[in-house]
């Protein structure tokens, strides 16, 4: 019910609260979220409301601008309006949770910021609750932090014995059998539970192209560990130059691509033809990178034209629920469920351009009705015309 809905997008506070909370000169468990409906648009306006103590004009400013800024960059959305108020303003339960209907209610009213003055008594209460609220906001991360220690301390022994069998054995396929061990030791002490279905859909026989999206660096490891079968990732040339990643992903065979030398880029495309041409099932993320932000980013056409030139079909595969897991800019991760789908397998109608264009839509429109998130293709650019 305190979903902000905006330009056809449902917004969650908490995400919101968490990101404005962040900045500088806030108060911790001061920030509230709301969604405020003006006469005659179709839409809300997403107000931030923040407990602030500071009183000069420019800093102020400065944290309304960094509030701004902040929000944009993690939902995709400013806020239409950031209001500041003093401590105290924004109404609380008595065990110290903010209520977001009475902070509506006051802001349409006009009334937020202007209380009347507490009795002696009544104002410890509420300075001794807000400290709770500080407390508790400060004490919150402790918990994900400690988890992702807990997940450092797996990684590390993990990769001390399984790294040296992976690049020193002979052959691809046990370093593949090592990379795959290592992701599903991982998931599975790491209390990650991933449901697959579909997985039938997955061609037996022949070359393919798999594509799919790509939401948090949690992606690599669940593939890694549950999509069946031999396939090979394409990522970006830099990881060739990560310590001990780099030797690994020579080893297992996993292919690269140049995302800013021309010429380097075509003979990359050139390697990954012959590649599907003698068998191999490249595993391309067409968006080619991820954020904070919830959505499905446009989707680059090299894995489509790939496919379109060899004859080949894509396998769409959806992911949902790594985002939670660890979302871009927050190096704390958090345990939960991840669902895998793997679509049946789109053939390309044709040659050329056109074809891979075709292609690209297909496969992105499978792919987002599965994964649960918007095209923000369409989001920014309105739905396709007939």
């Amino acid at each position: 019910k305190d979903i902000v809905i905006k330009a056809g997008r449902n917004l969650v506070p908490q995400e919101i609260e968490e990101v404005a909370a962040g900045v500088e000169g806030v108060r911790r468990g001061c920030v509230v979220a709301i969604g405020v409906t003006a006469p005659g648009l179709g839409t809300e306006s997403l107000v931030v409301v923040a407990e602030t103590r500071a009183r000069e004009t420019r800093a102020r400013d400065r944290i309304a601008a960094a509030i701004t800024e902040r929000v944009a960059a993690a939902i995709g959305v400013p806020p239409d309006q950031v209001a500041l108020v003093p401590p105290g303003a924004v109404p609380k339960t008595s065990s110290g949770k903010i209520r977001r209907v009475e902070t509506r209610e006051l802001y349409v009213s006009g009334a937020l910021g202007h209380r009347p003055r507490a009795r002696p008594l009544a104002r410890a209460r509420l300075l001794a609750r807000a400290a709770l609220g500080e407390l508790e906001a400060r004490l919150r991360p402790l918990p994900r932090a400690a988890y992702t220690a807990y997940l450092a301390a797996i990684a590390v022994p993990l990769a001390a014995v399984l790294w040296p069998v992976a690049v020193l054995a002979p052959g691809r396929r046990l370093a593949v059998a090592c990379g795959r061990l290592g992701a599903r030791c991982l998931l599975f002490l790491g209390r990650v539970r991933v449901e697959v279905t579909g997985a039938e859909n997955l061609p037996e026989g022949g070359a393919f192209v798999i594509a799919a999206n790509h939401a948090s660096y949690a992606d690599i490891p669940v593939l890694m560990a549950t999509l069946p079968g031999d396939f090979r990732f394409v990522a970006k040339r830099e990881v060739l130059g990560w310590p001990l990643v780099g030797r690994f992903v020579r080893k297992a065979g996993h292919l690269t691509v140049d995302r800013f030398d021309v010429q380097q880029g075509v003979a990359d495309a050139g390697g990954i033809a012959a590649a599907i041409a003698a068998g191999a099932r490249p595993l391309f993320f067409p968006e080619g990178t991820f954020t904070a932000a919830t959505g499905l980013r446009p989707f680059r056409l090299g894995a489509f034209a790939a496919a379109v030139d060899a004859g080949v079909p894509v396998v769409p595969v959806a992911l949902r629920g790594t985002r939670r897991l660890l979302r871009a800019t927050d190096w704390r991760a958090r345990p939960g469920r991840v669902e895998l789908k793997v679509g049946a397998p789109i053939r390309p109608d044709g040659v050329g351009w056109r074809a891979a264009v075709a292609l690209r839509d297909r496969v992105a429109e499978r792919i987002a009705s599965a994964c649960g998130e918007p095209r923000l293709d369409l989001v920014a650019g309105g739905p396709p015309r007939a």
